[in-house]
């Protein structure tokens, strides 16, 4: 590794004139360097080392690392409104960074979560000394990739970040108690006030916040397509990051996705058993071992040099995708991403799938018959969020506790006789319906050990509109193996709460939903016969 110069601090200036500044991390060297830069929102001194190595361990690869704070954030001037600024920004930056003394007019972009989507913004402006970007953790549909799922509002991640940037506005500003609120706030979150989506510290010390807008805008409209990032003519080469219990992983997916069908350039993706952060081995309530340490920093070292450097370091002859699959706690690689095989497993019941583990089962056969499982939904008593990728913390939790409630419904499979591999997207569709204008409903697929734990792996969430059957519920990608003796299970419910919002059964939306108004909902779930409820399960060899 080279060695490093002093690091320091330089300032540029946007198109409207506000200076933007940023920490600069260089080899001690003879030569010219590409440019790493990273444009973030939480302080240019934290520089992401929440997932990434620190920056000066990049340098000494022979890179100029460049981390940015945002406008409005850190030191730099401006006023900070998530994302609204950051295509033409991104724009200047690159050109900026590109033109630094002992720049080689080559510049990436890395970093995760704000930090991805700051790399999307930018690459759709085209500035041509971007060569490449890997972006972590993003969302390309801010609506349905990042603030809502299903419909449904993703209160703790939504309101957790919202409350961050409203504490570090107050920080900038001096104003203590503020500050003080949030941070209290950021501890324990507000959930119970009047309307739990729209609490009154948001309201009282936040009142120009985005986070009111994301809330007034629930449904998808244009408002959400002018703040996304517009990546339709977009054709980078890209390392895609994401994580299976990351809350944006539908978004990580959905932009390789695209990326892959379309682009002329290397499109590659990595997904570990990893949470938004951090990113290892232990995730939730188990130890995935150690091949699920991160390996991001050298990957990302390998993917710049081939593309700014001109090094074949043979990452592009490997396969492009690379997923860790849980259960046998290995990585497996893929050519493209495995979805041609789902198999279906059938919900039956003997109508008491509420009350007892026996009663719903999951068959390879439609039941002839139809049967109905009826469960009721309390308000006071919401079925609770835990561990998956909407929830913190996130992860594979042992939940055999919940479902034992009988506001859960219940189908297991026989223990397997041989280990069952799954990778790809999978869907439930549910014949469901309910006595409130709206409702919710929360699939969880889970392992159940030959012990009797239970450990769920994936997860979806969906606001349905009454008379809208069967529900279609998208859950959350994944690459699991379940171990022989073992059984897949399905729990159904109305709620998942804090992680996302109580539906109050009304029809009120998420930023007025009081708790006062929260319906009871009877639920009537039906299977077999001409109601074939069921799984589909990608499965791999």
């Amino acid at each position: 590794m080279l060695k490093l110069c002093a690091k320091e601090t330089a300032s540029m200036l946007t198109t409207d004139s506000l200076r933007l500044d940023a920490d600069i991390y260089r080899p001690d060297a003879e030569g010219e360097f590409p440019i790493l830069l990273m444009r973030q929102p939480y302080g240019r001194a934290i520089a992401s080392t929440v997932v990434y190595s620190h920056p000066a361990w990049y340098a000494k690869h022979g890179y100029i690392v460049v981390i940015q704070d945002v406008r409005g954030r850190g030191t730099s001037e401006g006023e900070f409104n998530p994302f609204v600024s950051e295509t033409q920004d991104g724009f200047d930056s690159v050109n900026w960074a590109a033109n630094l003394p002992g720049s080689n007019g080559k510049v990436g972009m890395y970093g995760f979560s704000y930090q991805g989507m700051t790399q999307l913004y930018a690459a759709a402006a085209k500035p041509s000394a971007l060569i490449t970007i890997c972006p972590a953790m993003v969302g390309g549909n801010l609506y349905a990739d990042w603030a809502y799922e299903g419909g449904a509002f993703c209160l703790q991640s939504n309101l957790g970040w919202a409350i961050q940037l409203a504490a570090e506005t107050a920080r900038l500003k001096g104003d203590i108690s503020a500050y003080q609120a949030f941070y209290a706030a950021s501890r324990n979150l507000p959930l119970y006030d009047s309307v739990s989506a729209r609490p009154e510290i948001i309201k009282n010390f936040a009142p120009e916040s985005y986070y009111h807008d994301w809330l007034d805008n629930y449904r998808p409209n244009d408002y959400w397509e002018n703040l996304s990032p517009n990546i339709k003519d977009l054709d980078l080469p890209m390392l895609h990051i994401g994580g299976w219990f990351d809350t944006y992983l539908r978004g990580t997916i959905h932009l390789y996705k695209e990326m892959a069908s379309r682009s002329s350039c290397g499109q590659h993706l990595i997904i570990g058993p990893w949470a938004h952060l951090p990113w290892g081995r232990k995730v939730g309530a188990l130890d995935y071992g150690f091949a699920a340490s991160n390996p991001v920093d050298e990957l990302q070292i390998r993917w710049f040099d081939r593309f700014l450097k001109g090094v074949d370091t043979g990452i592009l002859d490997e396969r492009q995708i690379s997923l860790f699959e849980m259960g046998r706690n290995d990585w497996r690689k893929f050519d493209k991403w495995p979805n041609n095989n789902h198999k279906s497993y059938f919900l039956a019941s003997n109508g008491l799938a509420a009350m007892r583990e026996d009663a719903g089962i999951l068959t390879d056969c439609c039941p002839d018959v139809c049967t109905e499982d009826i469960f009721v939904h309390d308000p006071w008593r919401p079925v609770p969020s835990l561990g998956g990728h909407a929830a913190f913390p996130a992860g594979s939790m042992e939940r055999s506790t919940i479902d034992c409630r009988t506001d859960v419904l219940t189908y297991t499979a026989a223990p397997i006789t041989a280990d069952l591999h799954v990778a790809g997207d999978i869907i439930v569709e549910v014949f469901c319906t309910a006595d409130a204008p709206t409702f919710d409903l929360c699939a969880i697929l889970s392992e159940v050990k030959d012990s009797g734990s239970v450990y769920n792996f994936s997860q979806g969430y969906v606001r349905v509109n009454s008379g809208e059957t069967p529900v279609r519920i998208v859950l959350q990608a994944t690459c699991m193996q379940i171990a022989k003796g073992n059984a897949l299970r399905l729990s159904l419910s109305a709620a998942c709460f804090p992680a996302y919002d109580v539906n109050p059964g009304t029809g009120a939306p998420p930023g007025e939903a009081r708790a006062i108004d929260a319906k009871i909902i009877t639920l009537t779930v039906s299977c077999g016969g001409n109601c074939p409820s069921q799984i589909w399960l990608p499965i791999v060899n």
